[in-house]
């Protein structure tokens, strides 16, 4: 699961748009997330989260607030979730997670960057069995024996831990995100995560050999990065 994960860390890193865009990204997710729920981080692991992923990425703090007090609010704008996949240039598989007010012209919007490409859009579920929607927990740690025992302890269906370059990674079912990081702050305490989302990995990742697909691939990235709605690529090549 690691090489997935940082095959895609060193793509998303190429193919990294605007401060202006990485903003608005994370403005809407923290109003979603907060809205859905609740606008305390410490009762709202994903939130809490988000938060730290948004202070890294040097999002300022009156962005930050300003989509709590949207959410707070209880008005605003009505975001809905759209995920979308199908098969991409040189036969990639694609998921593309978006939050969108509007999903008849965000579906238009994705199904455009396919057609303008030669590819198409494919239905719920035609790509997403060969990814594991997964959480990732990664942070500064040497003893991988006792951060599996607390979350065994904790009953958290583990998928795979590794321990690289004084870094714990922790790879478990996104359904088991909370449970997983509330063991590993009740074991260690306070823990400074350097990663901590949820994501969808490939099961396997491969190259794509020939340049003009290649080519295309990159141009069909650079497409959905440009679309307003589009949270998240995620995709089973490596670049």
């Amino acid at each position: 699961m690691g090489r997935a994960y940082q095959n895609r860390k060193e793509s998303m890193a190429k193919t990294s748009d605007a401060k202006a865009k990485v903003y608005s990204k994370f403005s809407r997710e923290i109003y979603v997330t907060a809205k859905s729920g609740g606008v305390e981080p410490e009762s709202n692991l994903a939130l809490q989260g988000l938060i730290e992923r948004a202070k890294k990425a040097q999002v300022p703090a009156h962005v930050i607030d300003k989509a709590l007090d949207k959410a707070k609010g209880g008005g605003g704008e009505d975001f809905a979730i759209a995920r979308y996949e199908g098969y991409g240039p040189g036969n990639s598989m694609v998921i593309i997670e978006c939050l969108t007010d509007n999903p008849n012209r965000t579906f238009g919007d994705v199904r455009s960057c396919f057609t303008k490409t030669k590819t198409k859009i494919g239905t719920q579920g035609s790509v997403s069995h060969m990814f594991d929607h997964a959480a990732i927990l990664v942070f500064a740690g040497e003893d991988e024996e006792a951060v599996l025992e607390a979350l065994l302890m904790a009953d958290v269906d583990v998928s795979d831990i590794e321990n690289e370059d004084g870094k714990i990674s922790v790879f478990v079912p996104n359904t088991e995100y909370a449970k997983a990081k509330t063991a590993l702050i009740d074991a260690f305490g306070a823990i400074d995560f350097e990663v901590d989302e949820i994501q969808f990995l490939p099961h396997m990742t491969k190259p794509i050999e020939n340049e003009e697909d290649r080519e295309m691939f990159e141009k069909f990235l650079e497409m959905l990065e440009e679309l307003d709605d589009v949270q998240n690529v995620y995709y089973d090549v490596e670049l």
